[in-house]
């Protein structure tokens, strides 16, 4: 499988509105304007294609300092379980690295433990969460 990465990647809002449903199974969010709202606020973001086709993402959000946050980290159903969404980790970290971050953040459900703490590096830590 020859899966093509691409930090701070193009991709269209119909691109990754059904990628990120699928991720975080809700129904497709059409009017959800991604381009625009990575563009102003991330580090950055890695694509994952094959065949042209979207098949991953990663969202690095930051603090403009030393600190940058991986969100909706995604990979079709079809292509999980073969290291594309660790790959998407791991690229993400290396560009927040060159641009002098400090810390990686990244908060999860529970049965993603496995994928950020084995096969991503992440080590436990104190956090907190208030839902608003």
């Amino acid at each position: 499988m020859d899966i093509a990465y691409e930090w701070r990647g193009s991709f269209t809002n119909a691109e990754i509105n059904p990628l990120h449903a699928e991720g975080f199974d809700h129904p497709v969010l059409i009017d959800d304007d991604w381009w625009s709202q990575v563009s102003r606020h991330s580090l950055g973001w890695v694509c994952a294609r094959l065949d042209g086709e979207l098949v991953g993402f990663v969202n690095v959000a930051w603090d403009g300092g030393v600190h940058a946050f991986v969100l909706d980290t995604l990979v079709t159903g079809k292509l999980r379980r073969h290291g594309i969404g660790a790959r998407l980790v791991a690229i993400a970290e290396e560009h927040a690295r060159a641009a002098g971050c400090e810390w990686l953040h990244v908060d999860f459900d529970d049965h993603l433990r496995s994928f950020y703490f084995d096969a991503c590096g992440f080590t436990p830590t104190n956090a907190g969460v208030i839902a608003l």
